[in-house]
Order: structure tokens, then C-alpha cells, then sequence
């Protein structure tokens, strides 16, 4: 299970507009770290504003931040590994006019400085920007103490933050660039490990508005991060076997698409919410609180179940865990027995 899909050429943009992407039709070459965006749209954004600053605790390679240290490197602070430190600093510069990010792992940041991310950048609502890598379970052989899988948790009950979950490394990129431009403080979650890039730069990208990729009736599964992928893998099987999924990229959890939710819920009746994240509190939890109160359906939550997962192959853990598309079929069926109860 360590090896991506494969396949000889990439679909057209039209098929994604249409909602009709299939999966299995991408370039192995493609396969690359979500954060690898990321580090892209930091170049990007230092060329076009100089007022645009970044700060690293210590893993400035990881995050890929060091793409932009290299070629700004007095707009680049190293603070070491010192995340709260660093969450202060952060601050401090955004309130003199400058758009701030910063970068480290999920675990450390928000894990270890959420106390400064709430007073210091959200309570003073300053425009400060959080890339949080190597969240989720394919951290691989670092294990749980590296897995952040709570972190979407922490970081949506906040105010004035917007919290984002990119499919893959050019919806990073894009991610980024809306964050900069968005006025107050933002975060964003990337995987460390490898993953197909499926759309492309026209795709459209827009905080707030999830993407529709595959129409559906009788079951929407709304994704983010990694899971997006998979997901659509998944839906391709469910077809086969007479479940007509719908496949939602759910990129931004806070502030979540709303309408989407609603006519979707509308549409089939029954959701599914897949992430690399805990079940508790996460994207899933996102969904069922609007569905609650705006038009009640079943919400299967499905993610990692209140525990703390091993050190594994960042694909053998998806497997396992059942967080492939081979485990979101399973799962998708166990949901679709929701409907009867209804």
C-alpha cells in the first residue's frame, strides 16, 4: 500500500467543473507533500509583497520554509525551537502592518503555544497566518507523539480564525495565497507525506466554498487534506457496487460551507465526513452542527475513534485505519444503513 495510483495523463479541467473527476487518472510524477506547496506560495507572496514575513521554529526544511529564507532572508526569522516564543513574535511583527507566517509542526504548534495563538493573534485579531505540518496520521514512522490529529479541534472554537484543509500541494499553494490575502489571523494544516495532485491551477479556490468534484444522490462524502483523494477513489467502487456518492473537498472548516451541507443534505439525505483527524471536534463535528440546526440528516463521522494511532508506512497506517479508499467503502456502507433507520 506504499505505492500511489497510476496512470498516463491527467483529466481536463472541464471534468472537474462538471463534477465528473475520475480517479486513477494521474501521472505518478504528480505525487508530491502537500507542504511542498506551501513553500511555493511563500516565494510567491515575497515576491509580490514585501510586507510579507516568516517565522520558523526550528524546521524550516520540513515546512519548506526555507525556500523563502533563501531568497529573503531579512525577511525570515529563525526563532528556534521555541513555539510560543514564536506565536508572540509573530504577533508583535503583524501589529506593525506586516502579513505574518509562521511554520512548524502540528504537534508543537498549535500543541504546544494555543495559549498565545488565542491571546497574542486571535483575542488581538492580528494578521497572522499558522501553517501547522505534518498533521494527521501519515507522519509515518514518528508515530503518535508526532501525529497531530486534534488540532482542527483546537484551533475552530477560537475567534476571528479561519481554518483550512487542502487536498493537495496546489491547493496549498492556492490556500496560502487566499490566506494572505484575507485580512486576520488564519490557519492551515499540511501532510508530510507524499499524495497525487489532482487539480490543477484553474481550479478554483475560494475560502469558504467547498469544491464539488462528483455529483451524487444517495450519499455525499465531504473530505479534506488527503482524504479528498482517497474519497474519490472510493466513490469509483461504490458505483460498482449501485452507491452513487457525491464527493465534497471540504478545504475550509471554518468558516464551513454552509449552503453545501444544506444541499447536500437536501440532495441525499445522509453525510459522511472523512479526515485524518479525530472524529471528535473535527471537520465531521463541523458538518453536523450546521446539519442540526439548519436540516437534520444522519452525519457518519469518520476519522481516527478516540485514540492515539502507532508508527507505521504513512500508507500501510491509512490501511489500517481504514482511512483509505478501501476502508471509506467500508465505512460508506456502514453509513448507508443510516438511511433505513431514518
Amino acid at each position: 500500500m506504499n505505492s500511489h495510483p497510476t496512470t498516463n495523463s491527467k483529466p481536463p479541467l472541464e471534468s472537474i467543473l462538471d463534477m465528473h473527476l475520475i480517479p486513477n487518472l494521474f501521472n505518478p510524477e504528480l505525487s508530491k507533500p502537500s507542504r511542498d506547496g506551501f513553500g511555493k506560495a511563500l516565494v510567491e507572496l515575497g515576491e509580490q509583497n514585501p510586507n510579507v514575513w516568516v517565522l520558523s521554529a526550528d524546521v524550516s526544511e520540513s515546512t519548506r520554509t526555507h525556500w523563502f529564507a533563501e531568497k529573503f532572508p531579512k525577511r525570515f526569522v529563525q526563532i528556534g525551537v521555541a513555539e510560543q516564543n514564536m506565536a508572540g513574535v509573530a504577533a508583535g511583527i503583524a501589529a506593525c502592518g506586516k502579513t505574518v507566517f509562521l511554520s512548524a509542526y502540528g504537534v508543537f504548534s498549535p500543541g504546544r503555544n494555543w495559549d498565545q495563538i488565542r491571546v497574542s493573534i486571535c483575542y488581538n485579531d492580528v494578521n497572522v497566518k499558522i501553517h501547522a505540518s505534518h498533521t494527521g496520521l501519515t507522519v509515518g514512522p514518528d508515530g503518535a507523539s508526532h501525529q497531530a490529529l486534534e488540532d482542527m479541534a483546537m484551533i475552530r472554537s477560537l475567534p476571528n480564525i479561519v481554518v483550512l484543509a487542502p487536498a493537495d500541494m496546489e491547493e496549498t499553494r492556492k490556500a496560502a495565497i487566499a490566506l494572505a490575502a484575507h485580512n486576520g489571523p488564519g490557519y492551515m494544516r499540511t501532510a508530510r507525506e507524499k499524495s497525487p495532485v489532482f487539480t490543477t491551477t484553474d481550479t478554483p479556490f475560494v475560502i469558504g466554498k467547498a469544491n464539488v468534484y462528483r455529483d451524487g444522490s444517495d450519499l455525499a462524502i465531504f473530505a479534506c487534506g488527503i482524504q479528498v483523494y482517497e474519497s474519490l477513489k472510493a466513490a469509483e467502487q461504490l458505483k460498482g457496487e449501485g452507491i452513487d456518492a457525491a464527493v465534497i473537498d471540504c478545504h475550509t472548516i471554518k468558516p464551513i460551507d454552509r449552503a453545501a451541507i444544506i444541499k447536500y443534505a437536501k440532495k441525499c439525505g445522509l453525510i459522511m465526513s472523512v479526515e485524518e483527524h479525530q472524529v471528535d471536534g473535527g471537520m465531521g463535528s463541523a458538518i453536523a452542527e450546521v446539519t442540526s440546526s439548519e436540516f437534520p440528516v444522519p452525519v457518519y463521522r469518520h476519522g481516527i475513534y478516540n485514540r492515539f494511532c502507532e508508527s507505521g508506512e504513512p500508507y500501510d497506517l491509512l490501511k489500517k485505519y481504514e482511512l483509505d479508499a478501501e476502508g471509506i467503502v467500508k465505512h460508506a456502507k456502514e453509513a448507508m444503513k443510516l438511511k433505513s433507520k431514518v
